[in-house]
């Protein structure tokens, strides 16, 4: 087998609506049409696709952000990491930098689920 490229990977929600707020407002993804019959949301970014999935019987607790790398995340780059944690905080969301001292930060959806977000240089 060899794999060659990432497609998307699926996150489940407990409320479409709210999630959607975030991923759309909060972190300004592009939504994209998906023609399923259960409730969902895709975002497109690039050639991947993120897959909110709503499980509204969600009972996973919040993730602990100073074990950020360690836990399951989605993993975004950033042209301006400043700015992306100005917004995040403005949205009062949770910023946590990352302990490794790299240019990174975490923070979570509504639901808990841990979005890391990284500058990668010019």
């Amino acid at each position: 087998m060899k794999i060659t490229n990432c497609i998307h990977a699926a996150t489940i929600v407990s409320d479409l609506d709210r999630a959607i707020a975030f991923y759309s407002g909060v972190l300004g993804l592009q939504r994209v049409d998906r023609h399923l019959n259960y409730p969902g949301a895709w975002y497109q970014i690039g050639d991947f696709q993120i897959h909110l999935i709503e499980n509204a019987d969600r009972s996973d607790a919040k993730i602990d952000l100073n074990v950020s790398t360690r836990n399951p995340h989605i993993a975004f780059a950033v042209s301006d990491l400043d700015a992306a944690k100005q917004q995040l905080l403005a949205a009062n969301c949770v910023v946590k930098m990352s302990n490794s001292g790299r240019a990174a930060l975490f923070t979570q959806d509504p639901d808990g689920n841990a979005i890391e977000l990284t500058w990668l240089g010019t």
